[in-house]
This record gives C-alpha cells, structure tokens and sequence, in this order.
C-alpha cells in the first residue's frame, strides 16, 4: 500500500486523514432524509490502491461498511474485484455488479472526495449495485419502481447482467 498523498482536505477533517494513513482509506456516510436512500462512499482507495473509489447507494451504513471492508481487506492482500463482472463475495448469496459512475454525478455524491485530489488527479469512481429480493437489477424493466428509486444507477447499466439466484420470498 501506497502512503497517500491527497491534498486539498481542511484541517478539521482529521478523522479522514488519520483513517487513510493508519487503513488506507475512509468512508463517508450520508444519511437517508425524506425521499433520498443513504450512501456511503470512500475516499484512499485510487491513491493508497490505485483502485477506484466506490459507492453503495440504499444499504445501512453497517453493511455497506462490511461490504466496503471486505474490498478493502481484499485489496490490501493485492486481491481486486473483477469491476466488469458479477461478484457473489460481497454480500452473501447475493451478486452484485459494480457500475462506472458517470462524472456528472460526482458533485450530487461524492464532492467532499473530489476536494480531496488535485483537479488532474480525479480518481474514476464505481457504483455497487445489488438485486431486489425478488431477483432483478434496478435496470431490469422488472425491478419495482420503489426500488430503482431507493438505489438510483449512476452509470451506465452493464449489459446481460441480471442475478444468477432465485429470488427470497419472505
């Protein structure tokens, strides 16, 4: 792992200095209001990985930080997931697909990361996307409405990804 060097971050953010130096990233956790799902995203993993940065829209903070954790623990073991695939290692049982965040979103999502490179230096960002419970993508035209509202795609929908599970009935 790579000493980060990110500039641009006020002395009052400390806590995101100090956790890239001491795991070699951060997270940020933006709670859910009215009409808006919670995400989380981190900040370290371009400069301390040379991985890009990765979003989790409409999870609970505790399990889009287990899940961002495993990345972490897997990149530190020089283990990288498979960004143009299906990956059944990050939530159990369930697949996830990671999808390119398309620049326009940045400043809704992730500006406080931007500030942390230099302009020249913006690192490329993904978005883990997850099924409903009853088995589609939110891109899938059978994915429920609320759902594809609770976990907006920023990107680019891969395509001829759809799980390879049997939908949970509860």
């Amino acid at each position: 792992m790579r000493k980060p060097r990110l500039t641009g971050i006020p002395v009052s953010e400390r806590k995101v200095i100090a956790d890239i130096e001491e795991f070699g990233w951060h997270s940020m956790d933006v709670l859910e209001d009215i009409g808006h799902a919670p995400w989380t995203f981190t900040i370290g993993f371009y400069e301390s990985w040379q991985h890009p940065e990765l979003i989790i829209i409409g999870r609970s903070r505790a399990t889009a930080q287990r899940i961002l954790n495993t990345v972490a623990i897997g990149l530190d073991e020089n283990r990288r997931p498979d960004l143009a695939g299906v990956s059944l290692d990050l939530l159990p049982g369930i697949p996830c697909c990671f999808v390119e965040v398309s620049t326009h979103h940045y400043h809704d999502y992730v500006d406080f990361a931007r500030a942390c490179y230099p302009r020249s230096k913006r690192p490329p960002l993904y978005q883990i996307v997850w099924p409903s419970n009853d088995g589609h993508f939110p891109w899938s035209p059978h994915a429920p409405e609320h759902f594809k509202d609770w976990q907006p795609v920023l990107g680019e929908a891969p395509t001829g990804a759809e799980p390879i599970f049997e939908a949970r009935h509860s």
